[in-house]
Parts: C-alpha cells; structure tokens; sequence
C-alpha cells in the first residue's frame, strides 16, 4: 500500500497534496440529491459476477484504454536514456527492490464496470473540489454502484463503503460511454447520507486529454489511475501493452504527462517520469504471466504516479494473483535494473 496520508503533513510546506490531493484550499462541491438506485445485492467476488449491472475487474473484451498513442500505451523501448537517470536510481537506491503493490483482497486496487444506464450520484468533495470534477457531458455525479455502500471489494482495502483510512480509491468504467470515473478517500457517510471523496477525476477513455496545468486527480500525479495497473486478465494473455503505474518514497516536481507536483525533494525522480527495466534483463525464466508484466516494463516503462514506497507496482485486488510467486519474481529486480528514460520524452 502507498503511504498517502504522511504526504499530507508535507502539503502546506510544499504547496502540493499527497496522492489526489492538491496545494488548493479545501472546498466542496454541493452534494445535492442523491440520484435513485437499484436495491442492493451480493458483492461478486474480485474477477466474476455482477451486480446491479456492475461487474468487478472486468475485462471489457480486452479492450485497452485510450488511444495507443496516449503515453500510458507508448513504446518507450528506444527512448533515451536521461543524462541523470544514474543519479536519479542512486537517490532510490541502487540495491531496493521491487515489490508488485497487489494481490488478493485486501491488497491492490480494485475497479468496476457498469452500464450506461447506472445512475449517476453526487459526490461531495471535502478536501480539493476546486481540482475535482462534479461530473462529464453536463450530468452531474459518478455512476458509484449501490452495493459499494455495504459489500467490500468495489473501493481499495475491502472495506465496505470504504471506511476512513488507507487510500481508498473507487475506479469506474461506464463500458457503454467508454468513460473513467476515479475517486480518492472515498466514503460512503450514512450520517450525511452522501458519498464524499477528497478528490475525483473523469477520463475520456477516446481521448488524449490531460489534466489542466497543475490539477490533481485521484492520483498525486494528476494521471489517470486504472490504465497503469497490472490486470490478471491481460497478464495472462500476453505482454501487457500499456505501461505501469510505480510508487517512490519522495518526488520532485513533476514532468509531461503528469500535471501535478506532490513534492520538492532535491535529487528524487518527478512525477511523471519513466524507469524502463533494462533489455539485457534476462525474464525468461519466471511464470509465463510474470514474464508479460516484466516485459511490458522493458517496452513501455513505469510511470511515477503517487508518493509511497520505493519501486511498488501497482495493480488489481483480485483473488487470482499468486503472491507466493509474484512477491519472489519482483523481488528479483532491483531499482539498478532499471534505466530513468529522458523526462518528458513523448
């Protein structure tokens, strides 16, 4: 898990926000009415089922997210390599390993599909509303399934209605408008009965939009979330074809394509920069899905997207991952392994 919540004590100092949060001052955006939805059902288990028209880790067809230019699908494989990127791995530390930031419940991150017709509901934004978004296309709210209030599995770390510690991100697809809705500190508040968050982004998945000019979104780096994460379904079917989102202790300002700063450490990576595993790095002899991951590190690298531990790979919450060999094979690399490619190359 990152470590979201010491970013925020450096906040006022740095005029930046831990991951999702912002140097703005707290505002809200009006809560209103909160749209009618289906009773609640069953939570289905991480990678199967639905509910209310609502399906965890879906696989969409195997479908990628925005279009393959957009950077999180950019072949970095010959992009050069950063005057600095030595100094940049020594300052992570040379000898740190990696660590895959996933796995069964209650570890990595899980995210929904729903349809075009769940309705949307107002979210209230206690901590950056002046850098979230209330909604897209003129229609306010996030399409938020009923059963995330009382079932776990649909917000990060299993709790349902996702509790109040710990970084609690909601990921959802509308696979019908091929929209991204991603919330952080998400909370269902039944005394309020709202959904409040402290920050929250829309992405068209057609689009190469970015955030504007220093905005947040439910990341530190003002990036979408869920197209950098490790899925079980794609690993399984070949190299991944997108790039992944990775966490370091400290950054430093940020780069293209992020938006946002979340620290101003002197010699720490930026937000937004890339590390590329190394092509003499030999992954032949891992598990065939471990070796799709790691390969996908090589050709299309790890996006710095949120302050948190050194070298952690972000991923899916899905009963599936086997950490017996996942933990192991990502032990193996080491931040030494890895190349920081020419910040901000597109």
């Amino acid at each position: 898990m990152t470590f979201r919540a010491a970013a925020v004590v450096l906040a006022a100092v740095l005029l930046a926000g831990c991951s999702g949060d912002s140097p703005t001052s707290p505002s809200t955006v009006p809560g209103g009415t909160l749209s009618p939805a289906p009773a609640p059902s069953p939570a289905p288990a991480p990678g199967s089922g639905s509910s209310g028209g609502a399906r965890i880790n879906e696989d969409f067809g195997g479908r990628s997210f925005f279009p393959s230019d957009n950077w999180w699908n950019q072949d970095i494989s010959r992009a050069p390599v950063d005057p600095r990127s030595g100094s940049y791995i020594a300052f992570i530390g040379a000898a740190r390993t990696a660590h895959p930031d996933f796995g069964p419940p209650p570890y990595g991150i899980p995210y929904v599909g729903v349809g075009g017709s769940e309705p949307r509901t107002a979210v209230t934004f206690v901590d950056y509303g002046s850098e979230s978004d209330a909604g897209f296309g003129g229609v306010n709210g996030y399409p938020v399934p009923e059963a995330a209030k009382s079932q776990p599995n649909f917000i990060e770390g299993a709790v349902p209605g996702g509790g109040t510690s710990g970084d609690r991100h909601l990921l959802i697809v509308d696979r019908d408008r091929w929209l991204l809705y991603e919330l952080f500190a998400t909370r269902w508040n039944a005394a309020a009965s709202r959904w409040e968050a402290g920050s929250g982004a829309i992405f068209d998945l057609s689009s190469n939009s970015r955030r504007p000019e220093g905005w947040t979104s439910a990341d530190a780096a003002g990036l979408a979330i869920l197209p950098g994460l490790v899925r079980y379904d794609e690993a399984s079917r070949g190299p991944l074809q997108h790039a992944l989102r990775v966490t370091v202790r400290s950054t430093n300002g940020y780069v293209w394509p992020a938006s946002h700063r979340a620290g101003g450490t002197a010699g720490a990576l930026p937000m937004g920069a890339r590390l590329r595993l190394k092509a003499s790095k030999d992954v032949s002899r891992y598990p065939s899905y471990i070796q799709n991951i790691f390969r996908a590190m090589q050709t299309f690298g790890l996006i710095v997207a949120d302050n948190g531990s050194d070298m952690y790979v972000s991923g899916t919450m899905d009963a599936r991952w086997n950490n017996d060999e996942l933990n192991p094979a990502f032990r193996s690399l080491t931040a030494a392994d890895f190349d920081v490619i020419q910040l901000g190359w597109r």
